[in-house]
């Protein structure tokens, strides 16, 4: 429900003094249980008021459900602070979720609402030893709420692991009188003194405790259920400038700042090779793609070749021992298929994508191992477009075409995306993995592939981290690539991600 934006002054009473520790952590004083006490009581007595009354909030919060649904796949570890009654925690489907509520009377709520769950009551400025890490962690219309923001910070910091996403809505001071008169009217929920924090204020106390933010975006223009208009106003115009700067709510998406990985803990690396025509360059794949991590392993993917390419993979498989190999026949049919099917059989913790026709060198390959195994993106996307090309490397209406696609794109997924057809990308498996079982979301609507795995990686609030590369001419053979069809495609695509990321 909407929380109206009481202005009443704090008393002297909630003056709160507080001091910290030598380790950093909150030191609670009288002044300090007094605030606490005080916010305590006044949600208490929301909580009984919530049995038997209903405001305006309905719609808004049908609206934060459906974003957060999009946010978090279902089955993951989720952590909700200041969770209320449990509703927004239930709707995420997580396989193990726990609420954190300092309120006595919304956590005996929520244990009943939802049994299935695990609810703490705890005040979230010291929150009680949890047994594990969790994959998501979700402050919704909280962080005003808070006496010490950064030490909330500090305090989720202890329960990530390094693949972490912590999300974060938050109220607009621009809704703030709005707000105080919904709750003047007894149509929204009443609360006391706020701290109405800007998304720069959050990034801030974030980067203060090493969260990296992501990405973030308004969201809601009309929170009153109103059919046809309010689904128009908050899917669609909202996104758009200049009514964005209207919106209700603000989201952050963040992840922890990435640590140096150990150097025992090297990953094996898998580079999947789709080729098709390609058996001018095989023997080439096979000398100069370097080994990384503990190990490269190639993993070839021959995808109905018209010319010898499948028994010269597997010549050149036989004559190098010294190499962990793979070759596979693909079934299906397009790039896609082959990529996917590659993933799915490689053995290694970092997958690579390396097209057959070398126009990416594969000695360019460890500055995408390091970007990602340094922690510079989850997702490492290799760009075509900075540095000059040689001659024949892509013609005028290719390179239009893919900067067109960059810049829709990079709107789109909210997120900079300078080249989206670049053949060579770089992920952790486990990050794939959840990708393709997400898979349904988007369906089977991309040939190339690229799309595929920037879209479910857009989804999942990973890090793209774009990496130019000297982008090559084909010395073997004839590109794949349709202009005029595949375009149209690409156009269809444009339309398709608008639909399913920008406008959810």
């Amino acid at each position: 429900m909407l929380t109206g934006g009481s202005r009443a002054q704090p008393s002297l009473a909630d003056e709160v003094r507080v001091s910290h520790d030598p380790t950093g952590r909150l030191v609670r004083d009288q002044t300090f249980a007094l605030y606490e006490a005080a916010r305590r009581a006044h949600w208490d007595a929301v909580a009984r008021k919530l049995d038997t009354w209903a405001g305006w909030g309905s719609a808004y919060q049908q609206r934060l459900t459906e974003i957060y649904r999009f946010l978090v796949p279902r089955g993951q570890r989720v952590l909700e602070l200041g969770s209320g009654l449990g509703d927004l925690l239930a709707a995420l489907g997580p396989g193990h979720g726990v609420g954190v509520d300092f309120s006595g009377e919304m956590i005996e709520r929520a244990r009943r609402r939802h049994p299935e769950l695990s609810f703490i009551q705890a005040d979230v400025h010291a929150l009680p030893a949890l047994d594990e890490p969790f994959d998501v962690i979700v402050l919704s219309d909280l962080v005003n709420d808070l006496w010490d923001v950064q030490s909330v910070f500090e305090q989720i910091a202890g329960l990530c692991h390094p693949r972490t996403r912590v999300i974060v809505n938050t109220y607009s001071r621009l809704w703030e009188g709005p707000l105080a008169l919904a709750a003047w009217l007894d149509r929204a929920k009443s609360v006391l003194y706020q701290n109405w924090l800007t998304v720069d204020d959050v990034t801030s106390l974030m980067n203060l405790v090493d969260f990296e933010v992501i990405r973030m975006w308004p969201e809601i223009l009309w929170p009153l259920r109103t059919p046809l208009v309010g689904a128009f106003l908050n899917r669609f115009v909202v996104k758009l400038w200049p009514f964005k700067m209207f919106a209700l709510t603000n989201f952050v998406v963040a992840r922890p700042r990435p640590r140096p990985p150990a150097a025992e803990a090297l990953p094996l690396v898998s580079v999947i090779v789709p080729a098709r025509n390609e058996a001018g360059n095989i023997s080439e794949i096979m000398e100069r793609t370097p080994e990384m991590g503990r190990g490269t392993e190639l993993v070839f993917v021959e995808g109905h070749s018209s010319d010898n390419t499948f028994a010269v993979i597997e010549r050149e498989v036989a004559s190098h021992p010294e190499r962990r190999c793979q070759l596979h026949r693909q079934s299906g049919v397009g790039k896609g298929d082959a990529v996917r099917l590659g993933f799915a059989q490689a053995r290694g913790e970092i997958l690579m994508i390396l097209d057959a026709d070398l126009t990416v060198p594969p000695e360019d390959l460890p500055r995408f191992y390091d970007a990602l195994w340094g922690g510079k993106g989850d997702f490492i996307n290799g760009v075509r477009l900075v540095y000059p090309m040689e001659d024949e490397a892509m013609g005028f209406f290719n390179l239009l075409g893919n900067k067109f696609f960059s810049m829709a794109f990079s709107w789109l997924l909210g997120q900079p995306v300078k080249d989206t057809l670049c053949g060579t990308k770089v992920l952790l498996k486990s990050e794939y993995e959840v990708i393709a079982a997400n898979r349904e979301y988007f369906g089977d609507f991309d040939p190339f592939g690229d799309f595929d795995l920037l879209f479910g990686a857009a989804k999942l609030g990973l890090k793209i981290a774009d990496l130019p590369i000297r982008y090559r001419a084909r010395r073997y053979g004839t590109t794949n690539i349709q202009r005029w069809t595949h375009g149209w495609l690409l156009l269809r695509m444009v339309a398709f991600a608008a639909r399913r990321i920008k406008f959810v």
